[in-house]
């Protein structure tokens, strides 16, 4: 079946190929000014076969959100997928691969340290009441149990 050329870069990648978990780039735009974002898909979860429960992935997202930029002041977001398998994160002026991926782990690690999930209350979240702390640390573990893999995209090796 052959798909139109979509707009949003994740709708022309075939979710039925990739095998997660992994971190891709995603995207690069340069500004008019010579500053390049780079976008990264922080893959979970296979896509249509398993998603992250909300509880867990929204504790997670505080959690990632928060710490990353304790690795990187090069961070520009992190935000969740609308489809529960993962996170995007988008650094700007910083390109290196390698990185990224021990940015994300040291952030992994601070995800299974954590006390509490950062900004939990009525006053700094829209929806206090939907966290799990241990929901977050489970999805963190399984995904940082399977580091080896986070490069390989497609599961070619």
């Amino acid at each position: 079946m052959i798909m139109p050329k979509m707009n949003v870069e994740s709708f022309n990648l075939d979710h039925t190929k990739v095998v997660a978990p992994y971190i891709r780039l995603a995207g690069k735009m340069t500004g008019t000014n010579g500053d390049e974002i780079h976008k990264y898909d922080i893959r979970f979860k296979q896509p249509n076969k398993e998603h992250m429960d909300m509880p867990g992935l929204h504790s997670l997202e505080h959690l990632m959100a928060e710490n990353i930029r304790n690795h990187s002041d090069k961070v520009v977001d992190l935000s969740p997928m609308g489809c529960q398998t993962g996170f995007y994160v988008s650094f700007i002026n910083h390109d290196n691969y390698e990185e990224v991926l021990d940015i994300v782990e040291k952030t992994i690690h601070d995800v299974l340290h954590a006390t509490e999930v950062p900004a939990c209350n009525e006053v700094q979240c829209g929806w206090a009441a939907s966290h799990s702390l241990e929901g977050a640390k489970v999805i963190a573990q399984a995904f940082l149990d399977k580091r080896a893999q986070w490069h390989d995209v497609f599961g070619e090796g």
